[in-house]
Parts: structure tokens; sequence; C-alpha cells
């Protein structure tokens, strides 16, 4: 037994479409959609209206009303085709991909460390030499100063 027909409505508001199908999936295959018009209240089934007659004559076939553009204008159409998602690349060949970019990324990683590490291994020779040259001057100072302090005890004695 056939199922019986009922009619659905979408609109952008631009166009409206009508189609005379037997279920809410054959009209989004009829509009030409993969969402759910119908979830988010685009599309709905009618029971009066300008072409409700039209798509009952035509099962199946889209009866397009202008609205905004072509007002008034109503003729059988096809279904706008769904636009096809840009291909992704094979998951090889992104993973191969981003393994490469990561590798890439390590080895500037690297040698910016590696630069970094050369230049406090520079300042940390200049700061043992300073630090030398000061213990030397202050070992000399502090000598001299016994030796200043010995000669003035042995005055007083």
């Amino acid at each position: 037994m056939a199922r019986k027909l009922k009619v659905f409505c979408y609109s952008d508001g631009f166009h409206s479409w009508t189609v005379a199908a037997t279920s809410r999936a054959k009209a989004l295959e009829a509009f030409g959609v993969k969402r759910d018009l119908f979830k988010d209240g685009s599309a709905k089934e009618i029971d009066i209206g300008p072409d409700r007659e039209a798509a009952l004559a035509a099962p199946g076939e889209l009866i397009e009303r202008g609205l905004s553009v072509d007002i008034g204008k109503v003729e059988r159409t096809k279904a706008p085709k769904a636009k096809a998602k840009p291909e992704k690349p094979k998951s090889d060949e992104k993973a191969r991909a981003r393994v490469e970019a990561l590798a890439a990324e390590l080895d500037a990683l690297d040698e910016t460390q590696a630069e970094e590490t050369a230049g406090l291994e520079a300042e940390r020779e200049v700061l043992e030499r300073r630090a030398r040259d000061l213990a030397k001057r202050q070992r000399k100072a502090r000598d001299d100063l016994k030796a200043k302090l010995k000669a003035a005890r042995a005055k007083l004695s």
C-alpha cells in the first residue's frame, strides 16, 4: 500500500519551495539539503497554501515561488545541489605533515636553546673571572692591612 503524500514547505527568505513527498526525509532530499530543516523550524508540513495543489499535482518535484526575488513567480524546479565538502587529506598524509612540522619545530627549538646556553656560558665565564679578580684584590688588600697592623703593634711593644 502506497504511503499518503504530505506537502512540505521550506523558505530561505528569498524563495519558498514546496514539495509533495511521503516523508520528511524525502522532502529534505527534494530540497537538496543535508541538515534537518524541520528540527530548527525552517521547513514545515503545510495543509493550506497557494502552492499545495501544484505540489500534489507533481509529487516529488519542487514548486518554487519568489518571495523577495522574482516576486510571485511560480515554477517547477530542480533541487539546488548541496555543496560538496572539500576533500580532506588522508589521515596518513595529515599525520605525516604534522610529524614533519613538529620535527622542524623541535630542531628550531634545539638551535635556539643551544644559542641561549652558549650565551649564558659566556656570561658565566666573565662573572667567574671577575669573581677571581675581586677575591685576589680583596686578599691583597687584607694582607697589606694585616702587615701594617703588625708593624703598628710592633712599635707599641
